[in-house]
């Protein structure tokens, strides 16, 4: 706008909270609180703006899998993935001393590997956070493969009084058994939204995919019913978009008042992260609930957040974690499959902090202050399940070798704990389940699911769940 030439100057600089409108006087209108608009960016905006608050003129691309003659093709020869240098030691502090106590690794440690990973990776989460008020929106009994269940329909309705323009709200359906004799354990499924799903399966079918058949057997859900534990299906898109364009809607959008959001405010994995506690708090007033036996599951991207939800929030008993890749569990450090400069280009930056970039710029991933192990390792003494499908069948994009090497190494923190890590140091042939230690692993034999390995987590989270 013109405002030199607009006759509404002043009622436009009111209008936009520049200037503030007079009290109200007797006989006129009241005032009316006014809000700064949504700013609406694409991916590729908020990517290029991004890049100018961190200083960085270019990024080191990622790798492009549909091309192997690319020069930036995906690398797959394990010989050429070696680390840059040797992994940073969870028990050594930042200062170089040795982590000798308990208490050491608990007071002082853990919190410098968690603020790391805040600052530099998966962001951090403003303070004022609004509050979540939740409601049983229906309730209904029925039967599902024979077991008697109760369904809940929830609503996590967030607090938007101080910026009504946007409006979150965290949809999750819980199943428990209807004639349990003690609260039940839960596992918590980052579940995907039916309706972009629908679409998704439609598109396939237009243009000829075969997707594979339902695998034989009761599905996971009924698994969990069948050995008398329950299920919340959260559906993390509906509180926060999977794209850089949704970063000024849904929770982060809401905590910035409509606004982009700074180099070092979370990403979507921490923010898909919160809503899986924030259902974790309604679970703890659920007395069919048992609330110290509750555990976070999901898969790819979901995978990558259900990991980060049971390493930041140390109330999640157990997860199982499928499929995650970098930015999950594989390690940073690796050439292999998928690179950092995928996580930090336009499709995929949004899940990070935007200070991650920094290490895909002008630094490397030698220059982290962390790596995935320690993800993994701020879970501990908790158990925690690794899950991924055969490389050949699933792709080796997602570095499976690379997520195994980073559960052996945060084996190191378990054994100081007191517990175990992976109970070989040798990824296991494919099909074979390691469950006697406190960190599992799986690789099935089929591709991007972790269907075929809910039987062994089941087993495993048998050894917890009382």
């Amino acid at each position: 706008m013109n405002l030199r030439r607009s006759p509404n100057v002043f009622r436009y600089l009111a209008l936009s909270g520049v200037l503030a409108l007079s009290p109200t006087v007797r006989g006129q209108t009241p005032a009316r609180t006014h809000y700064p608009p949504v700013v609406h960016l694409t991916a590729a905006q908020d990517h290029a703006r991004m890049m100018r608050l961190l200083g960085i003129q270019r990024l080191r691309p990622g790798a492009d899998p549909n091309n192997p003659n690319s020069p930036n093709a995906p690398n797959y020869d394990e010989a050429k993935a070696r680390r840059f240098k040797k992994l940073p030691d969870p028990l050594v502090m930042d200062n170089g001393n040795p982590v000798r106590t308990h208490t050491q690794w608990w007071l002082e440690r853990r919190p410098e590997i968690e603020q790391a990973f805040t600052e530099d990776v998966y962001g951090r989460i403003p303070d004022d956070v609004p509050a979540v008020h939740w409601r049983v929106v229906s309730q209904r009994r029925e039967v599902r493969g024979g077991v008697a269940v109760v369904v809940k329909q929830l609503q996590g309705h967030v607090d938007n009084s101080a910026y009504p323009l946007l409006t979150v709200n965290i949809p999750v359906t819980l199943v428990i058994p209807a004639n349990a004799s003690a609260p039940v354990p839960v596992m918590i499924h980052f579940a995907f939204d039916p309706v972009l799903l629908q679409r998704f399966l439609a598109m396939a079918k237009k243009r000829g995919f075969k997707l594979p058949p339902p695998p034989k057997g009761p599905s996971w859900k009924q698994q969990l019913l069948n050995r008398g534990w329950g299920y919340a299906s959260l559906i993390p898109t509906r509180v926060q978009d999977d794209n850089g364009a949704g970063l000024t809607q849904g929770i982060i959008g809401l905590t910035n008042h409509g606004q982009p959001r700074q180099p070092d405010q979370w990403g979507t994995l921490r923010a898909w992260a919160w809503a899986a506690s924030r259902t974790l708090d309604y679970l703890q007033t659920d007395k069919a609930v048992n609330a110290h036996e509750v555990g976070i599951e999901g898969l790819s991207r979901f995978g990558k957040a259900a990991l980060v939800t049971e390493a930041y929030d140390q109330r999640f008993a157990i997860g199982l974690i499928g499929s995650s890749g970098k930015g999950g569990a594989a390690l940073y450090r690796r050439n292999f499959g998928e690179r950092n400069g995928n996580l930090a280009g336009t499709g995929e930056y949004h899940w990070m902090a935007g200070n991650f970039m920094k290490y895909v710029g002008p630094l490397t991933a030698n220059d982290l202050p962390v790596d995935s192990h320690e993800l993994i390792a701020m879970c501990a003494p908790r158990p925690v399940f690794l899950s991924s499908g055969k490389p050949e069948v699933e792709g080796k994009w997602l570095d499976m070798t690379g997520e195994y090497e980073a559960g052996v190494a945060a084996g190191a923190v378990y054994r100081f704990l007191g517990k175990q890590g992976l109970s070989s140091a040798q990824i296991p042939p494919i099909g074979t389940a390691l469950l006697r230690g406190d960190i599992g692993w799986r690789e099935h034999h089929g591709g991007h699911t972790d269907i075929p390995n809910w039987p062994a987590f089941i087993q495993f989270a048998g050894k917890y769940f009382k």
